[in-house]
């Protein structure tokens, strides 16, 4: 009798506690692993959640830059085309022939006192020239030679 006890206890209900136990191990085990996992992913998606906005922000920083940097050119080419339009305005003539005569004539006399008080300078150093006097020399034969072929080049 004590055999058959111990066999039944030993067969069936032994393997039926032992299952139960091995359950509710088995389900802690999984709920322990299965936590962790959550707070794993959570942590994941925080740190992608902060390189997203870091991202976002950096964008709209180069947006607001790049804004600026167009503005910034948009002026400087309304503020060229501003001024190619006052020079063509300016040597426009007016109808009024003293006014017209004045504007033709104030560049060519400004130039022509300018060269001769130089040359007057010249004549007093007894005509040695130094290196102000070759760098007046170059900037005139370039305004007045290299200017007007390189316009008549665009024309």
């Amino acid at each position: 009798m004590f055999s058959a006890i111990l066999s039944f206890l030993g067969g069936s209900a032994f393997r039926l506690i032992w299952e139960q136990i091995s359950q509710m191990w088995t389900a802690h085990q999984e709920q322990k692993h299965e936590i962790e996992r959550m707070r794993l992913q959570g942590e994941l998606d925080a740190a992608a959640h902060e390189r997203n906005q870091a991202a976002i922000k950096l964008h709209a920083e180069l947006g607001v830059k790049t804004i600026a940097v167009q503005a910034d050119a948009d002026l400087s080419r309304i503020d060229a085309s501003t001024f190619g339009q006052a020079v063509t305005e300016a040597l426009k003539p007016t109808g009024n022939w003293i006014v017209d005569t004045w504007n033709g004539i104030v560049r060519p006399a400004a130039a022509t006192i300018a060269l001769v008080l130089w040359c007057v300078a010249l004549d007093a150093q007894g005509f040695k020239m130094g290196d102000w006097d070759r760098e007046l020399v170059g900037v005139i034969l370039g305004f007045f030679f290299a200017v007007r072929v390189l316009t008549r080049g665009r024309a």
